[in-house]
């Protein structure tokens, strides 16, 4: 097999599992938005096994958002060091940002929600709903970048629409999405 070969294979190769490694960090970022989505509902019942659940969910979340920043962190050093994907770089940076705020919303809301003062425990709870955006948000990115990985010469054409696009997904589920009080 010839350079030009081995090149090619090699550049698919690493295409592919770069592919990969996007799809597991925007299931990782799903998971975070669930496990912040659930620890707000738990959080909100009043029963003590509830809190509990809620607390321990709200935990989880943290490590999940700690590893996921970490990861991102990782994946932008490497890149950056490759020398490659100089338009996947960039769009990192506001994804790790995003990454970082996401686990100091949640590490700060289950600190507030360990104290006894019933003033931070409020601060906690008014914190998880912000760490549940900012996971939606996350998420969301993550998906919206995957697309744009998938589609590299698309992503700057604002009239291309893949099938599968979540972002035009998400602006149809917007603009279809019923009235809350209409009849």
């Amino acid at each position: 097999m010839s350079n030009a070969a081995d090149n090619r294979q090699t550049t698919g190769q690493t295409a592919e599992s770069l592919m990969a490694l996007m799809r597991s960090l925007g299931a990782r970022a799903h998971q975070v938005r669930a496990a912040t989505r659930a620890a707000d509902h738990y959080l909100a019942q009043d029963a003590d096994g509830e809190q509990d659940t809620g607390a321990w969910l709200l935990s989880s979340a943290v490590t999940m958002a700690e590893d996921l920043a970490s990861d991102l962190d990782g994946l932008s050093r490497t890149l950056k060091e490759r020398n490659a994907e100089a338009p996947l770089q960039q769009r990192l940076v506001p994804l790790r940002a995003r990454a970082h705020q996401l686990h100091a919303a949640a590490k700060a809301a289950d600190r507030f929600l360990e104290q006894d003062n019933r003033e931070d425990r409020d601060t906690g709870g008014w914190l998880v709903p912000m760490a549940q955006q900012l996971a939606n948000k996350l998420a969301n990115e993550l998906d919206d970048t995957l697309a744009a990985t998938r589609r590299p010469a698309a992503a700057d054409k604002p009239a291309a629409v893949e099938p599968h696009d979540p972002a035009m997904a998400r602006r149809i589920n917007a603009a279809t999405a019923p009235l809350r009080g209409a009849a």
